[in-house]
């Protein structure tokens, strides 16, 4: 009995440290995360004042974008005393890759100078006006057109060779100050227009085909020629000469009877050059 109380005193003795071990860890960590809450809170806190300073400057951004916008819009406005027209040299037609040429006529209605500072145009989206397709140099004028006076200005662009037969809006805007400094913007010409393509008579592709398809027939010719001159050669008869029979179709009268005799005389049988040695023979 002694030796079985010895042996649970034993093992309460070891159980009991190890349960206040794993206690103490317990309480460890639920002190770590009391002292970690109030860090956390702060970091929200901070999170929270980050992302109001964020949307305060947001709303400061888009305030001033709206005032740039604001301004903006005021000086696209035009003068009630300026009196714009335009005129198209070239026709209404835009041909693409051509020069395109127009007057603008400037005419001051009013009592006071306007100072006309520049000319521009511009290609657009024609969905969106907002969206530069094709942008063009602005002309500078700098021109002070007096009251009651006019002025005309000339103005020229070239459309892009890749905008052919597509349509686009065309922008032409006129530039210029009163005698305050105050900037103003007229839109002479705000219309969607149709890029055309010029139809030339005679390009260097057109022409390559037309020497390629030349080399071709006269190489067919050819080819056709060569094939009918074989084909006669084959056709054509060959002609064989052939020698004299004898001697009786011919006229001999001619030749001495002394001649004749020794003619008779030589065998049938031997050949000319036979003939000639032994003719060459009986001289010497």
């Amino acid at each position: 009995m002694f030796s079985l109380g010895s042996k649970f005193l034993l093992v309460f003795l070891l159980a009991f440290p190890c349960g206040l071990i794993s206690i103490g860890h317990v309480s460890a960590d639920s002190d770590s995360a009391e002292d970690t809450d109030p860090d956390v809170a702060v970091d929200e806190e901070e999170d929270d004042e980050e992302v109001l300073v964020e949307e305060d400057q947001m709303q400061t951004s888009e305030g001033d974008e709206d005032d740039d916008s604001e301004a903006t819009d005021k000086t696209l406005t035009s003068h009630t005393d300026a009196d714009t027209t335009i005129i198209f040299m070239t026709g209404e037609e835009f041909p693409a890759n051509e020069i395109v040429r127009f007057l603008v006529g400037f005419t001051n209605k009013g009592s006071q100078d306007f100072t006309v500072q520049s000319l521009e145009a511009s290609f657009r989206y024609p969905q969106d006006f907002q969206f530069y397709i094709q942008n063009f140099t602005a002309l500078p004028l700098n021109t002070v057109v007096q009251p009651q006076a006019q002025a005309s200005f000339e103005y020229s662009f070239i459309p892009a060779q890749l905008m052919a037969g597509r349509p686009f809006g065309l922008v032409i805007l006129l530039n210029y100050l009163d005698t305050e400094g105050n900037s103003f913007q007229t839109a002479i010409y705000n219309q969607t227009v149709t890029i055309t393509e010029k139809e030339e008579g005679l390009d260097g592709e057109t022409m390559f085909m037309y020497v390629f398809l030349a080399g071709l027939v006269v190489l067919m010719l050819f080819g056709v020629y060569q094939v009918l001159e074989s084909r006669t050669k084959k056709r054509l008869p060959v002609k064989i000469e052939k020698g004299t029979g004898g001697i009786s179709d011919v006229d001999i009268s001619w030749i001495p009877q002394e001649t004749l005799n020794a003619m008779n005389k030589a065998s049938p049988k031997t050949s000319p050059r036979k003939r000639t040695k032994r003719a060459a023979g009986t001289d010497q």
